[in-house]
């Protein structure tokens, strides 16, 4: 039996499955830590995963091949040598976001859209290499190279033989304020713009490629970032939009088609097959239901039960959950809000259902912002930890006005990279895995919800834009 092994090298860990090569089943798995914090030196990850790689046998004799999925936008800077010159910037680490918005005033935000699909935000890889310019020119001035953090754990596995062999796939290089989705091809002169000169750059190989060998026989995938590894490993098509609902929120769709958001909502990302994957991210998810519940002070499980039994639109009890600030809509100062409240209608359940309600209609502009940038939807699949919750599963179609799927529980980003590299092992030929396992929900529109919390929302943005 012959198998493959998938890596996905998040933020807080790096969790390994291998998978039968035949029918994509998970024969083992384990999982490492991550250190916490927003800057993290990239040996870390290297340790977390030769970690959860010996736990799972992940480089075993029947593996024939493998795929790291990783955290996007990281910023890996490397010197002539290939030394690491300082720890990586993570994504969630935000002291660009200065650099950010001098870079969209430098350019302006739709020439940066259809540039690069994005306008750049504080995520953004070049925002990041733009701080590092100003704020620290020692170590700017060492830097060779850049990459992705997938982009360094692959090289490294794969023997780190020098900055020229530095690969990545066309998914993760489209958010780093660089390549360009719509041409396929790096904009060296914006990575110069930013940076202040050019820095060598990872190939990047076709979605099926094979980027080296970690030994004899076991080859490496081209990897991908963590969201196009999500898409793969729910076999997500074209009219499918995922919704993933953990500490943040993150709506995407397959798209056919490039997009260019010069309102900084969607970012445009290229997936990982040579579709599209158009984004947007919400910072408040199931952290709030959370919160709400010890409010209230029941568990989940109770707290589910609650919102189930309160009427659609919570007697007009509404939660704007802004409790970390907002991304969709843009406003990083805002605040939560529960509003309409009186004595009739603030009941335990009016307040649950006002939560779950309020988060879902938050994803659900970011669905209508996804379709107002091109694309096209048939299908909804909810996934994440925050998806598990069974009010969640049912309220989510009445918010959303079309049928849900819940696929089964799963680590989608691990899966989705052993899904590349069994396509790579293929040379290009479709693994024929079958489709995750799911139950599908359905439930009556009620526009109310969206009525409500479009006329609160709008009231905040007032205040703190």
């Amino acid at each position: 039996m012959s198998a493959v092994t998938g890596v996905d090298s998040s933020t807080q860990s790096c969790k390994v499955v291998v998978c039968d090569l035949e029918t994509g089943a998970v024969l083992r798995s384990a999982s490492a830590p991550h250190p916490e914090g927003t800057e993290v030196a990239p040996a870390a990850w290297e340790a977390a995963l030769r970690e959860a790689l010996a736990a799972a046998d992940g480089l075993g004799g029947d593996v024939v091949a493998l795929g790291v999925g990783g955290q996007q936008h990281g910023m890996v800077t490397l010197d002539d040598a290939g030394e690491v010159v300082r720890d990586a910037l993570l994504w969630n680490d935000t002291r660009s976001a200065g650099a950010a918005a001098d870079l969209v005033r430098e350019l302006g935000a739709s020439a940066w859209a259809d540039a690069v699909g994005s306008v750049p935000v504080a995520s953004i890889t070049l925002t990041k290499l733009r701080w590092l310019a100003e704020h620290e020119p020692d170590h700017a001035g060492r830097v060779a190279g850049v990459c992705l953090p997938h982009d360094w754990l692959t090289w490294r596995l794969g023997g780190a033989t020098g900055l020229d062999t530095l690969t990545t796939d066309r998914g993760d290089a489209s958010g780093t304020g660089y390549w360009s989705p719509a041409e396929g091809r790096y904009r060296l002169d914006l990575l110069a713009h930013g940076f202040g000169r050019e820095l060598v750059v990872p190939r990047v190989i076709e979605p099926s490629g094979v980027a080296g060998q970690v030994r004899d026989g076991l080859a490496l995938s081209a990897g991908t970032g963590d969201n196009m590894a999500a898409a793969l490993g729910l076999q997500a098509r074209p009219g499918d939009v995922i919704v993933s609902l953990g500490t943040s929120g993150v709506v995407s769709a397959v798209a056919a088609r490039p997009s260019a958001d010069a309102t900084g909502v969607v970012t445009g990302f290229a997936d990982a097959t040579g579709h599209f994957l158009p984004l947007a991210c919400t910072l408040n998810g199931a952290p709030v239901f959370a919160t709400m519940a010890e409010l209230l002070g029941v568990d989940l499980g109770r707290f589910s039960e609650l919102a189930l039994s309160a009427e659609p639109g919570a007697g007009g009890v509404v939660l704007v959950p802004y409790f970390a600030g907002e991304r969709t809509p843009n406003l990083p100062d805002a605040s939560a809000e529960l509003v309409g409240l009186t004595l009739a209608n603030s009941t335990p359940a009016n307040i649950a259902r006002a939560a779950i309600e309020g988060v879902l209609a938050g994803l659900a502009d970011g669905i209508d912002a996804l379709i107002a940038n091109g694309a096209h939807l048939e299908r909804v699949l909810l996934v994440g930890g925050g998806a598990k919750s069974e009010a969640v599963q049912r309220i989510a179609p009445t918010v959303f006005g079309v049928e849900v799927e819940v696929p089964e529980p799963a680590e989608y980003v691990a899966l989705g990279a052993a899904w590349q590299a069994a396509w790579a092992h293929r040379s290009g030929a479709d693994p024929g895995w079958p489709a995750p396992r799911g139950r599908t929900v359905n439930g009556v529109h009620e526009p109310v919800v969206r009525a409500q919390y479009s006329e609160a929302a709008a009231r905040i943005a007032t205040r703190f834009r």
